[in-house]
């Protein structure tokens, strides 16, 4: 499963948190980038562990030491994150770098199968405590915070589709025209860049922690692709990953079609009311992501091709689902006047 047991065990109980001997670890999660384990000890204690995935890795990818940096600098903001409590990378403990943090309480929201459970009324306060805890993460002062020099300060648009058409020409595993096409129109299209704040970069249902009985986002996870750039990305991603009821396809991420949940305009609306942003060129920036979610879902499928361990349990994706992203991409595109 990726852990040395006996030796992360021992890390572990050095590092005071009071666990109690012996210790099991579970791989949790639909995620298939970095590895996210659940630990529990005798006495009913519970925590968090993240590595990043096995085998061959892209070098930028992946990096739970930067992501233990974010997560530490957000402790005792407005942001709800989990409790940092060690990172290691002694070879005698890991192969790659270990992350423990606190167990948060909640629903993740990451099936039907779960969102069916809640009310309508609760899917409706939980979705539009999305945009809410998005105006919290885009409110950071990145100099107080100290995170100022965690990325460039260059357009994020330009810097998006060179990191993204690069990891297409890594990572495909066949050729579709459909990538190249968004990415001239993504490159036609690039709105100014009119600020510059900390942006998730992989905001949506599957990587909150939710409290549906008080409506309410209690942490945000999965800070991996987390960076600095304009606050609308992390809006468009999260339309993105929002399919409404009524749409053709809902791809990969179908809860939030179930009565209740907000639609994609609620959601801008309601993002809008907390910030007072201009979102003009929030359409682009779903386009954007849409192009990007294909581009990571062919790279997790690439992932498993070269080594089926990193198959999460709920299965890898498919060639016809990322090609249903790929035409909700074209669609937005040309819903949005955008050629």
């Amino acid at each position: 499963m990726g852990l040395n047991e006996d030796a992360v065990s021992a890390w572990i109980a050095g590092l005071g948190v009071g666990a109690i001997a012996p210790l099991s670890f579970e791989r949790i999660g639909n995620g298939q980038s970095n590895l996210t384990y659940a630990v529990s000890d005798a006495g009913g204690g519970r925590w968090v562990l993240r590595r990043p995935p096995l085998g061959h890795l892209l070098a930028s990818a992946h990096d739970v030491v930067r992501e233990h940096r974010i997560l530490s600098s957000l402790q005792g903001s407005d942001v709800p994150v989990p409790k940092i409590l060690g990172l290691t990378e002694d070879p005698e403990v890991t192969d790659a770098p270990l992350v423990l943090m606190s167990y948060v309480a909640g629903v993740v929201i990451d099936s039907v199968g779960v969102a069916k459970k809640l009310t309508p009324g609760q899917r409706n306060a939980v979705g539009l405590a999305m945009p809410k805890a998005l105006a919290k993460i885009h409110a950071v002062d990145l100099r107080d915070a100290g995170l100022e020099d965690l990325a460039s300060h260059k357009p994020y648009a330009a810097r998006q589709l060179k990191r993204w058409t690069d990891q297409w020409a890594k990572s495909h595993t066949r050729e579709v025209p459909a990538i190249e096409d968004l990415a001239g129109i993504l490159e036609r299209n690039m709105p100014e860049q009119a600020e510059l704040s900390l942006v998730h970069g992989d905001f949506h249902l599957s990587n909150v922690i939710t409290s549906p009985e008080e409506g309410e986002v209690v942490a945000v996870v999965d800070w991996e692709l987390c960076t600095l750039g304009d606050p609308l990305a992390d809006v468009g991603a999260l339309l993105a990953y929002w399919p409404e009821a009524g749409d053709e396809d809902a791809g990969p991420f179908p809860a939030s079609t179930l009565e209740g949940f907000p639609t994609r305009a609620e959601l801008v609306e309601a993002y809008v009311h907390h910030t007072k942003r201009d979102v003009t060129h929030v359409g682009y920036w779903h386009v954007l992501a849409l192009w990007k979610l294909a581009i990571i879902a062919e790279g997790v499928l690439r992932r498993v091709i070269d080594d089926p361990r990193n198959k999460a349990e709920t299965g890898a994706p498919t060639v016809a689902l990322i090609d249903g992203i790929i035409a909700r991409a074209v669609a937005t595109a040309e819903a949005e006047g955008l050629h």
